[in-house]
């Protein structure tokens, strides 16, 4: 059964890929959904909400939308100035809210605060949540350079599953949220023959290359393989989808956002 706190986390996980930013905001039923989850009773909802809205916050032409979004300010407000939350939920709340309000003169925090601000939004980076990334591998040009690229990959400690587009040279590789998308292109340019570029959408929307720098970046192998298997080879027609999902596959009642924003903007009461 879906609630609240799967759906935010989910939805947080998508919000984290970058070119998933504007497709979350830009849904009508998504925005609403967060908003309402603002006022959630659940302290894990409600952390999971504001990191949610502090990675859409990250792509610059959301914020309009955001900040005149009908409720999103004052339940900021009301989490900012509540005596009974957590100071991780708190200082997150006033670091969207400054964003969104583009303050000129931000709220002045405490020596504590200032302390917290740099590991707070990040908390989620140790858990066991996993996340997409995209690779371009020069050299990926035959089976013979497929099988070593997926040997390098089996062996990184934190690689759940992969899935490749040869004609376009490309991988998609699941891997939990706080391993470093460099481990891979490290794991990769072990095989000599290799490199790899994550792929990633620009704001206008457009594919562009981001160079991984491999060098000094420790990569911690499995003991021994995972027992699963690569996936196999995916369609073509699946490289460009907006919506870069991190779990959960497609049914027949759509896509998982728009049941996501469907469960959202109906769940008025908790």
């Amino acid at each position: 059964m879906t609630d609240a706190l799967s759906v935010v986390s989910q939805l947080r996980d998508l919000a984290s890929e970058p070119q998933n930013r504007e497709a979350i905001v830009q849904d009508q039923g998504c925005l609403p959904g967060l908003v309402l989850f603002l006022d959630h009773k659940n302290p894990e909802v409600l952390f999971a909400t504001l990191q949610t809205l502090r990675y859409l916050a990250e792509f610059s032409p959301n914020i309009p939308n955001m900040k005149n979004e009908l409720g999103m300010m004052v339940s900021l407000e009301n989490l900012m100035e509540s005596k009974g939350m957590s100071v991780d939920i708190t200082n997150l709340a006033q670091e969207v809210y400054e964003i969104l309000s583009a303050r000129a003169n931000p709220i002045p925090r405490t020596a504590q605060q200032e302390r917290r601000k740099k590991s707070q939004f990040f908390i989620n980076s140790s858990n066991n949540k996993a996340k997409s990334v995209t690779l371009h591998i020069q050299g990926l040009d035959s089976t013979t350079q497929r099988g070593l690229c997926e040997e390098a990959l089996l062996k990184v400690k934190g690689v759940i599953s992969f899935t490749f587009q040869m004609a376009s040279r490309r991988c998609t590789v699941r891997i939990r949220s706080d391993l470093p998308t460099e481990s891979l292109a490290s794991a990769i340019a072990a095989t000599k023959v290799l490199s790899a570029q994550q792929v990633v959408k620009n704001e206008s929307g457009e594919e562009v290359l981001i160079p991984l720098n491999p060098c000094g970046v420790k990569v911690q192998e499995n003991s021994a393989l995972p027992d699963y298997l690569p996936e196999e080879e995916s369609p073509e027609r699946g490289v460009d989808r907006a919506i870069s999902r991190t779990t959960a596959k497609e049914d027949s009642s759509g896509s998982w956002l728009n049941s996501a924003a469907s469960f959202l903007s109906k769940t008025f009461y908790w």
